[in-house]
């Protein structure tokens, strides 16, 4: 079982029932699961996952103090404290991961503060903009065991997916920049004799690529341990990691400039190929450049389609 499946099942057989004898007049107010950062909110831990930060228990999210104070905040802190020491032959640690727990009590709308900047789930069009794609991953990954109130499970819809404007504007800024990292500033920089920035004009291409793919499939790109192993379970275009993967890999001696210049093209028509179908760009070209202005051009908002086309990124 993975740590998700673990957290589950302890909330099942130990929290359920713990909150149902103890704090039953609670339950239309409470939540639990388990979501956030860690490689076990995404499903992505194994046997070398569980060397830190690693716990069965599961996240019991509150509402404000004026519908459950403090005194039965610290009630429910001592009850969760309570709970078997070990389940499924994992142990729950003594201190608290470096940037504070990830599981037990807390307040649900700390919580979103943190991760999104919003208490409610209700961004502004500036904080979309900004908020880093993994914090809003981490917002809405794992799973919700319980929902008394339906308020958590509304708040993480809200947050789900990116506003359709910001989705293009964010693809927008990210294929102007992999058009001039990868398809003109490469070779570019070899004829220079600059091998080193051909490289970062490579991992440039990468890590705007990386970023479009998600976009494409209206996806959240989560921290960067974890992008490669998300993007290859990506309905769209997720045999990209693969050809991303080789580029960065690899040096750019020989002919081997050639080879991922080419890999390079074939990537940028996949993507256009994308934007097509999506129905995202009028452009007719093999040009991303001219593709990031099409998509910026389809931003119906037309404060945000005015703003500086790398405002997204």
């Amino acid at each position: 079982m993975n740590g998700l499946e673990i957290s589950r099942a302890y909330f099942d057989e130990c929290g359920m029932p713990m909150l149902e004898e103890k704090f039953p007049e609670l339950l239309p107010h409470v939540a639990a699961g388990l979501f956030g950062s860690g490689s076990e909110c995404f499903g992505f831990d194994d046997e070398l996952s569980r060397d830190h930060d690693f716990d069965p228990g599961f996240m019991l999210l509150l509402p404000d103090e004026d519908v459950i104070d403090r005194k039965q905040e610290f009630a429910l802190e001592r009850a969760y404290a309570a709970l078997p020491k070990e389940f499924m032959g994992v142990e729950r640690p003594m201190m608290a991961p470096v940037g504070g727990s990830r599981r037990g009590v807390m307040r649900m709308a700390d919580f979103f503060k943190e991760k999104t900047g919003s208490t409610s789930g209700n961004l502004t069009m500036e904080q979309w903009l900004a908020v880093p794609s993994y914090a809003l991953a981490e917002a809405v990954n794992g799973q919700v065991f319980f929902d008394g109130s339906g308020e958590l499970t509304r708040v993480r819809e809200a947050l789900a997916h990116y506003p359709e404007d910001v989705r293009r504007k964010k693809l927008a800024g990210n294929l102007l920049l992999a058009a001039q990292a990868g398809q003109y500033n490469y070779l570019r920089c070899l004829r220079h004799g600059e091998t080193a920035a051909a490289q970062l004009a490579v991992i440039a291409f990468a890590q705007s690529v990386m970023e479009i793919v998600f976009l494409l499939n209206d996806a959240y790109q989560p921290f960067y341990k974890w992008q490669f192993r998300a993007i290859r379970a990506l309905p769209k275009l997720p045999f990209a990691a693969e050809l991303v993967e080789y580029l960065i890999t690899t040096n750019n001696d020989g002919h081997l400039a050639q080879d991922k210049y080419e890999v390079i093209e074939d990537i940028s028509a996949d993507i256009i190929a994308e934007l097509e179908a999506q129905g995202l760009t009028a452009a007719d070209c093999v040009d991303l450049e001219k593709h990031a202005y099409s998509v910026n051009d389809g931003i119906a908002d037309g404060n945000l389609r005015n703003l500086h086309i790398l405002a997204g990124v």
